[in-house]
C-alpha cells in the first residue's frame, strides 16, 4: 500500500491540464500531458487539456486547478506559476520562487554551494572567447534549459568556442561546469518522501537528449542498486536539495556518483516527465504507487 492520500473526485472541479506552450520542449510536454489528462479522466476528474499556446490565460478562471506538465521554459521557470497566482487559481507543483531557482542552473549552483550541499564548479560564460576557469573536461549547457538541449562535453580547448555557440543557440547565458566521471542516478520526491533511486545507464558520453528520449538501449534500473545506507543518503540529499530552492509538491533529482563514491547534485526538474515509461512513474511503481494513483496524489498536493 502507498499510503497516499488522494482527493475524491466528486470534491473537485474542472482541471485543466497546462500541456503544449512554447518552449524547446513543446512535444515532450503534450506526450506528458496526454498521458496525465488520461489518467484523470480515468479515475472520474473533470479534466481538460489546455495549451497555453493556442488558448488565453485568462480562460483558466474557469478552472479549479491547474495540472501543470509544461516542461522548459513558461513552465518550469515560475512563468506560469505567477499567471496562475494572478489568476487564484491552485497548481501542482513547485510556486513561483522555487520554479524560478530550479530552472536557473547556474544560481541554483550557487545556493546549493551556500547550503554546503556538493554540486560541480561552474562559471557562466558570456562569449566564446570568454577564458574558462575550469579544468578540461567540462560540460557546456545552456542555463535555463532543460531534456539536456545544448549541451556539449569539452576535452579540448579547441572544442570550448563551438560548445559555447551550441548553447548560445537556446539561451543568452551558458554555464561551463567540471566533468565529474561517474555514474548517474535521479530521485524522484512526492509530498514529503523520496521515491527509491533509479541508477542510468548509456552508451552515450553522457545522458543527452537522444538517450533519454530515443535510444532504446538507455537504461533505467529500480531499485538502483544501492544498498540501504547509501540509498538514505542519496534520498536525503535530495530532498535537502528540493528544499532549499524553495521547491515543494513533486519533482526530480539528477546526481553523479563519482568514482570515489562521492554524490553531486547536478540539476532538479520541477516538472518531470510524465508518460508511462519516465522516469518519475518508474520510481512510482516501485514504491508500489501505479501511473493513475501518481498523478491523483500530485493533484491532492495541490488541493
Amino acid at each position: 500500500m502507498s499510503g497516499l492520500k488522494l482527493p475524491c473526485p466528486a470534491d473537485v472541479g474542472p482541471v485543466a491540464v497546462l500541456m503544449g506552450g512554447d518552449s524547446a520542449e513543446r512535444e515532450i510536454s503534450l506526450q506528458s500531458g496526454k498521458a496525465v489528462l488520461a489518467a484523470l479522466q480515468r479515475q472520474g476528474f473533470a479534466a481538460q487539456g489546455f495549451d497555453p499556446r493556442d488558448e488565453q490565460i485568462e480562460a483558466l478562471r474557469d478552472y479549479s486547478c491547474a495540472f501543470i506538465v509544461l516542461h522548459g521554459r513558461g513552465g518550469e521557470d515560475g512563468v506560469i506559476q505567477g499567471a496562475l497566482e494572478s489568476l487564484g487559481v491552485p497548481y501542482t507543483g513547485s510556486g513561483l520562487l522555487g520554479s524560478a531557482l530550479a530552472m536557473d542552473k547556474w544560481r541554483c549552483k550557487r545556493l546549493w554551494q551556500g547550503c554546503a550541499l556538493p554540486s560541480p564548479a561552474g562559471q557562466l560564460m558570456a562569449s566564446a572567447d570568454q577564458p574558462c576557469h575550469i579544468d578540461l573536461p567540462v560540460i557546456v549547457k545552456p542555463a535555463h534549459e532543460g531534456s539536456s538541449i545544448g549541451m556539449t562535453k569539452v576535452v579540448d580547448i579547441n572544442q570550448l568556442a563551438p560548445a559555447w555557440h551550441e548553447a548560445a543557440k537556446y539561451d543568452q547565458q551558458v554555464l561551463v561546469e567540471q566533468w565529474i566521471n561517474g555514474t548517474e542516478y535521479t530521485v524522484a520526491l512526492l509530498g514529503d518522501r523520496a521515491l527509491p533511486s533509479i541508477r542510468l545507464e548509456t552508451s552515450h558520453e553522457f545522458f543527452d537528449f537522444t538517450a533519454k528520449y530515443e535510444d532504446p538501449t538507455t537504461g533505467h534500473f529500480c531499485p538502483s542498486g544501492l544498498d540501504e545506507e547509501a540509498e538514505h543518503e542519496l534520498g536525503e540529499m535530495c530532498q535537502k536539495a528540493f528544499a532549499a530552492l524553495g521547491c515543494n509538491g513533486w519533482g526530480r533529482v539528477d546526481v553523479l556518483r563519482d568514482d570515489d563514491g562521492k554524490w553531486w547534485l547536478l540539476e532538479v526538474n520541477t516538472i518531470p516527465g510524465m508518460t508511462d515509461h519516465s522516469l518519475v512513474p518508474i520510481a512510482a511503481a516501485q514504491a508500489g504507487i501505479g501511473f493513475d494513483e501518481l498523478v491523483v496524489a500530485i493533484l491532492g498536493e495541490a488541493l
